[in-house]
């Protein structure tokens, strides 16, 4: 007798949208997954990535029970052996060589996975070592500092109030492929349609015409690197004319009189050459800016470049003085249910630098770019062991090649993931979460970001595998056996479920009211906060920051160098998601989306067709790249999609192997980065192009 079919409502957890879904199940499978038109934030939104939640679930390649490696095969072994042969790796490399002997990566996931969030501190706060990386300090990290300058913060991020604004400058964003970054927004397609409609505009800056731009009112070529130049030039216009902030936010604002001499040779007439943008469209963005409902907003493309935290900062600045923070229109701050800036510490920076470089820790987390060296340079605090969460630093972080060899060399390494994949296969021994189906889901980090203030709690679809363990068990399991052999005290948390019903009181809201509401509730727009909410000493939004101010030194040097032959920026495509969604047949089947993209009059000088091989090379390294023409892409500027490179040996990706696309972080260079904020600078690389012989 056939089993009835039943429908679920969940959040889509694979990227920062947040998509509500409608998830029919018969039995253990799955039979589809939808957009849900009743959720109040996606709206029936939904992306390829969404469908491919049963890849994941059904995954012939997904570990369900801890394997350990001896020599070059693997086997599978019992939770309890796991626990322990990793407690006695761990505990035994500190005990013999210190506590920062062992280090610990954490990726992107662990912000979309609840059991993560609340649960991964069981482990990692025990180890109690100074090199914590995570993947903050290869994306986002300049907009932390920003905030924990300007805010007192590093959680105090405003997002644009795209609903509500009649202007919005985009910079080195791309949210029709991203659905939004540090700003969680489904449905971008259609809230940008709605802006039109009411007269606002849409302009884009950007080295590519990306898919973004397409959707937009105006588009702007910029030269990499130079998006530090434009933001200069309209600040210093905006102050020029008089701009000084709106309302009671404008009334906290200190220090613009040292930020207008230190910019004043920043003018639309000096940069426009050096950027590509004609200075009267550099005034007229900093006129739009000036005025009600306009904002601007910079994302990956300003923050992983070697001017990430300058960028940043001169963002938050234009927003300011132009009365557009914490405004209906202009850049707002939500206020979850769940608000870390209530009860989590607010950051810090630069309080201990990393053994090697002497790079500046934030938050207690070091720059990932300088990970490889650490493990690399003998010497007293060497790492000599590593725990990564959900990570894939191989192929997400500058130099791989590099950390490849270093993740060779380490005494001890184990691996939280669900694959053996281009970093885990290094590992003695990988413990594996089920599945994510099993899993309950609350977005407690993304709705920090959410364009607007929904809530939504959502119920596991099945149970976990025979054997299996949800993170928050696994967590607790191994916190548990590393503190007995520490012979530290241990107090397992509870599920995460309990967490959340506990975090969501305050609000007068509970688990059991979000799931009265499977779809969610809608708590309405963004409302301004920011002055009961502001965790500066003395509430005041210093913007002379020092740091920043002696940065822009940093620029005046580089408009002294020459312009480079060819410059390497990354690109991202809806049906990606960083190096991880690459074993589904349905995410990567088509149209080869790998090559490497170049401007029609760059392939001419280099004799390159369309189709050709060649050979692509940086300071650290050289790949193979297939040659793809487009004039939708700024002269002098190539560009590659990261995440790729899963062809190395031991990788158990059977459908990602087969794909012989190229990392970009086999090119990226982990010398090449923000100084200001260490944030790994992965556009803007210099290489040299090449072509091979026809095979």
């Amino acid at each position: 007798m056939s089993q009835s079919e039943q429908t679920h409502y969940r959040a889509c957890h694979l990227c920062e949208a947040i998509c509500g879904l409608k998830i029919v199940t018969q039995g253990e499978q799955v039979v589809s997954i939808k957009g849900d038109e009743n959720d109040p934030l996606g709206r029936g939104h939904i992306c390829p990535k969404a469908v491919a939640l049963q890849d994941l679930h059904e995954d012939p390649d997904r570990l369900h029970k801890p394997i350990k490696r001896e020599g070059d095969q693997w086997h599978e072994i019992e939770w309890e052996q796991a626990f322990e042969e990793v407690a006695q790796g761990l505990v035994g490399v500190q005990q013999r060589h210190g506590p920062d002997a062992v280090a610990t990566y954490q990726g992107n996931p662990n912000a979309h996975n609840l059991g993560s969030i609340t649960h991964a501190k069981m482990v990692t706060k025990q180890l109690q070592t100074r090199n914590r990386f995570t993947a903050t300090s290869v994306d986002q990290l300049p907009h932390h500092l920003s905030s924990l300058w300007l805010y007192g913060h590093q959680f105090l991020i405003p997002v644009p109030d795209i609903d509500r604004t009649d202007y919005l400058l985009m910079l080195g964003g791309n949210p029709m492929a991203s659905n939004g970054s540090l700003m969680t927004v489904p449905d971008f397609r259609k809230r940008v349609k709605a802006l039109q409609d009411r007269g606002g505009r849409l302009v884009v800056i950007d080295p590519r015409h990306t898919e973004t731009a397409e959707v937009a009112d105006q588009h702007h070529f910029i030269r990499p690197e130079t998006d530090v130049l434009l933001l200069l030039a309209v600040l210093n216009r905006m102050l020029e004319s008089g701009c000084r902030g709106r309302g009671e936010v404008g009334e906290r604002l200190q220090g613009l009189e040292a930020v207008a001499e230190s910019i004043r040779e920043f003018t639309p007439q000096q940069v426009s050459e050096r950027t590509g943008i004609p200075c009267e469209d550099i005034e007229a963005m900093a006129k739009a800016l000036a005025g009600e409902r306009a904002l601007c907003y910079g994302r990956m493309g300003v923050s992983t470049q070697r001017f990430g935290g300058l960028c940043q900062w001169l963002i938050a600045l234009i927003n300011l003085v132009g009365g557009n923070i914490d405004q209906p229109g202009g850049m707002m701050f939500p206020a979850p249910a769940i608000d870390f800036t209530a009860f989590a510490a607010p950051g810090h920076f630069n309080r201990w630098q990393s053994r090697i470089r002497g790079l500046p820790e934030f938050a207690a987390e070091l720059p990932a770019s300088a990970m490889a060296e650490e493990m690399l340079e003998p010497g007293e605090g060497q790492v000599r062991a590593l725990l990564t969460i959900a990570g894939n630093p191989v192929l997400s972080t500058p130099n791989g090649r590099q950390l490849e060899h270093a993740l060779g060399e380490l005494e001890f390494m184990v691996a939280i993931d669900p694959y053996l994949n281009e970093t885990t296969r290094f590992a003695n021994i990988i413990l594996p979460p089920a599945s994510p189906l099993a899993h309950e889901q609350y977005d407690m980090v993304f709705h920090h970001f959410a364009v607007r203030d929904t809530q939504r709690y959502s119920e596991a679809i099945f149970a976990p595998r025979a054997g299996a363990l949800l993170d928050w068990q696994l967590f607790n399991g191994l916190g548990k056996a590393m503190a007995e052999l520490s012979g530290n005290s241990f107090q397992p948390l509870p599920a995460p479920r309990e967490l959340v019903d506990r975090g969501l009181a305050p609000s007068g809201l509970s688990v059991a009211k979000l799931l009265e509401s499977p779809s969610g509730i809608d708590r309405g727009p963004m409302r301004s906060n920011l002055l009961r909410r502001i965790k500066t000493p003395d509430g005041q939004i210093h913007c002379d920051v020092a740091a920043c101010l002696q940065d822009i030194e940093r620029v005046q040097e580089s408009l002294q160098r020459p312009v480079g032959e060819l410059t390497l920026i990354g690109r991202r495509h809806v049906r990606c998601n960083n190096s991880w969604m690459h074993n589904s047949q349905r995410l990567v089947k088509g149209k080869s989306r790998t090559a490497l993209l170049i401007h029609p009059a760059d392939a001419a000088r280099y004799g390159l067709s369309e189709g050709d091989r060649a050979r692509l090379a940086s300071r650290i390294g050289e790949v193979e790249v297939s040659i793809s023409i487009t004039d939708r892409l700024m002269q002098g500027v190539v560009s590659l999609p990261h995440g790729w490179g899963h062809q190395r040996p031991g990788v158990r990706l059977q459908v990602a192997s087969e794909f012989s696309a190229p990392s970009a972080n086999d090119l990226t260079d982990e010398l090449w980065l923000d100084a200001l904020s260490g944030n790994a600078a992965v556009n803007g690389v210099p290489v040299s192009l090449s072509s091979l012989p026809a095979q």
